[in-house]
């Protein structure tokens, strides 16, 4: 039996514009378009780490 993997909903709360490059590659990365855009990711390590790189931007759930 495999285990269901956890899931986290994030919302992009604060504009790309004008941002460093690799925050805004981290906001892409995540899938976030625009702002309101909410996705669902695998809660991993590396989608843990480019939300901690843009914590100031986004609203995170679990999910």
């Amino acid at each position: 039996m495999a285990k269901s993997k956890k899931k986290l909903q994030v919302t992009l709360k604060r504009s790309v514009h004008g941002r460093l490059a690799d925050h805004k590659a981290c906001v892409a990365g995540l899938g976030l378009r625009r702002m309101h855009h909410t996705v669902t990711v695998e809660d991993t390590p590396e989608n843990r780490g480019m939300i901690r790189k843009v914590a100031y931007m986004l609203e995170v759930q679990e999910a």
